[in-house]
């Protein structure tokens, strides 16, 4: 069983604890898990969990039925998200680690990391030590391989994780690799795991070919009991009669997992198929499955490789591969993590930067650490600002966009996150109109958001008691089918979340009468039910969002460090044109002389001028500025009201 010790135990109380437990025959272990320091008692003793639980000191009690204790969802219902350097892996993101199988030389290892990078890889994998079959193979380069491969990943700005294969060469290897690695073959190497726990790094800990899914978790319970914090499940295929592959990638392990343990689990396609042909469909498989991560092997010239060369990928095939896993990821309710640069790539000539394009902030984020969204805990922005800045940013909830406007500006927030245009209902005019009344704030980064509607209510509720209805305009649009089939009246509220929290504010009585529609995050929120889950009229309902900032010296505004990553190659624009023949054809022909591409054009009345329009586009950016830019200065002569709105990263 496992005993969650209170925030700020005196050491008499935890002594009391110790002994209570001692005292009946249980042997025990103290140990940290995630944020709670806990005491972990095995054995076959018995006791009374209602008399620990009241012992002071004591949070909660937890008695598992699993004898993975630690790595058990008994123990800690919440999903566990390990942090490696600035990567998180878990919780909301997809993570990706790439890299060849085998570090060949200091310019192999270099080179593969510099194509992964820019594809959007967030963690450098590579062998310094190889366990090989066939003791003829290329066994590694030892700690020179491990030596090349950190001194890439640190000029990348990337962590690197590397297989250990003997405790002895683990305190080697501590101060050189940012996590290590568990390979298959040592899964059940128990000294190993006992030594590379008791270091306290992240690990990775492999399945092995013929290993049960609860001989897999009570390894990684050998981790966690040694002292690691830190553990992540990779599946990289079992051995079975099949084959027509390297191994049997076990998709239903995901689920199972995810239902058992609290610990992420990623999956290594490359490995599970060992054919280069098959290892984007088993990579793209594993993330609908609810993978938080892949790791791949990547190879500059993979039929040249020392190891594994026929299941590394080219770096154009993973290139690929990554833009089918961005666009997948907001299906799964997830988002690809990117990670930013600690350096910018050098540009040559003067022109190589777009006007509005921005340097990464230095430190932490710029001004406030806060990000600002509009609407109470649970709204869907806020879902957006998670998946853009992980689960543990701070946030600063704002009563509507105006003021989320004004927090950035002020300064009280570093972002700002903001809904611009639904798939279904298309812009979102008013948080449009705000860019051109606050012209010192930037759009820095973008993303999607696949948007499930739920209807909301009380416990006391069902769908006979309701009376009324109460979500944002924009989702009774996206319900309206839904809607339609019942006789309810539909109130407005100005955020969905508001709509939910609204319900805790009515009598007992009036409760059963009143539902909302919002996401299933606010019901969480607030202790309510989902009635119906899905009530939207289309599932191919997204709703865009960027994010924004404040210009600095009304110029450039600072990049989202989660989305620091790569060139922007999107940007937006507001512009009229005078009231003459030919006058938008001549402003969009200055883009189409460029071979600039443009991906959205839709006109809005202009506020008190009857008849007049304003016009706003989105471009695909050239790779190079100058073009760009050129356009820019010539679409200012022959526009009126030209606003630059600012050049990111796009969503696909």
């Amino acid at each position: 069983m496992i005993v969650v010790l209170s925030r700020g135990i005196s050491s008499h109380d935890k002594e009391m604890i110790c002994a209570f437990l001692r005292e009946r025959g249980f042997t025990l272990r103290e140990q940290s898990l995630g944020d709670d320091e806990i005491i972990g008692a095995a054995g076959k003793a018995a006791s009374d969990i209602q008399e620990l639980a009241l012992l002071p000191g004591v949070e909660r009690v937890a008695a598992t039925s699993k004898p993975f204790e630690l790595a058990s969802r008994e123990t800690k219902n919440d999903d566990s998200i390990v942090t490696v350097g600035p990567v998180k892996i878990g919780g909301s993101r997809i993570s990706i680690i790439a890299g060849p199988c085998a570090v060949e030389s200091r310019e192999q290892i270099l080179e593969t990391a510099e194509r992964v990078r820019e594809s959007g890889a967030v963690i450098l994998r590579g062998g310094a030590f190889k366990p090989r079959t066939s003791p003829y193979a290329f066994q590694g380069l030892g700690m020179k391989g491990l030596e090349y491969m950190k001194a890439a990943g640190e000029a990348l700005s990337m962590p690197i994780v590397t297989e250990v294969v003997s405790p002895e060469r683990a305190d080697q290897m501590k101060d050189l690799t940012d996590m290590f690695q568990i390979g298959a073959r040592n899964m059940q190497n128990f000294e190993l795991l006992k030594k590379v726990g008791a270091l306290g790094k992240p690990v990775l800990l492999k399945r092995g070919p013929s290993a049960t899914i609860e001989e897999w978790l009570l390894s990684a319970e050998y981790l966690l009991a040694s002292g690691t914090r830190d553990v992540v499940l990779c599946e990289r295929g079992i051995r079975t009669f099949e084959t027509y592959t390297r191994n049997t990638l076990d998709i239903s392990a995901i689920p199972v997992i995810k239902r058992l343990s609290h610990l992420p689990v990623i999956v290594d396609p490359s490995h599970a198929v060992g054919i280069r042909g098959m290892v984007s469909a088993a990579g793209l498989a594993a993330i609908a499955a609810g993978a938080d991560g892949l790791t791949v092997e990547v190879h500059p010239e993979p039929d040249a490789a020392l190891s594994d060369g026929p299941q590394s990928l080219y770096p154009s095939q993973f290139e690929r591969l990554m833009r089918d896993i961005e666009a997948l990821a907001p299906v799964v309710g997830k988002e690809l993590l990117r990670t930013p640069h600690t350096t910018i790539p050098s540009c040559s000539g003067p022109d190589s930067r777009f006007p509005g394009a921005a340097e990464p902030p230095e430190g932490n984020l710029p001004l406030s650490g806060r990000i600002a969204f509009s609407g109470e805990s649970g709204a869907y922005a806020e879902q957006a600002l998670m998946r853009a800045f992980g689960e543990d940013a701070p946030r600063l909830a704002c009563p509507s966009f105006s003021r989320l406007f004004d927090a950035v500006l002020d300064g009280s927030a570093g972002f700002g996150v903001v809904p611009v245009e639904n798939s279904l209902a298309g812009s979102i005019h008013e948080n449009y109109d705000l860019f051109l009344r606050y012209p010192d704030i930037a759009m820095v980064g973008e993303l999607k958001l696949r948007i499930v509607h739920c209807l909301i209510a009380h416990e006391t509720a069902s769908l006979d008691t309701i009376r009324v209805v109460r979500s944002h305009s924009q989702g009774f649009v996206q319900c309206k089918d839904f809607l339609d089939k019942y006789p309810w009246r539909l109130e407005p509220c100005y955020n969905t979340a508001a709509a939910v929290a609204s319900i805790l504010k009515e009598s007992a009585s009036d409760r059963p009468a009143i539902a909302a529609i919002a996401g299933e995050a606010a019901a969480r929120a607030h202790g309510l039910t989902v009635l119906k889950e899905g009530i939207e009229t289309n599932p191919l309902n997204y709703t865009r969002f960027v994010i924004i900032a404040r210009r600095n010296n009304g110029d450039a505004a600072p990049v989202p460090p989660s989305m620091g990553s790569g060139r922007s190659d999107k940007a937006s624009l507001v512009f009229s044109v005078p009231d003459k023949p030919g006058s938008l054809v001549a402003c969009l022909k200055i883009m189409s002389d460029r071979e600039i591409n443009m991906i959205k054009l839709e006109s809005r009345p202009i506020q008190g001028q009857p008849w007049r329009y304003l016009f706003y586009v989105d471009v695909s950016l050239p790779k190079t500025g100058g073009e760009f830019n050129a356009a820019l200065e010539e679409l200012k002569t022959k526009t009126e009201d030209f606003h630059f709105l600012g050049a990111y990263r796009g969503a696909l």
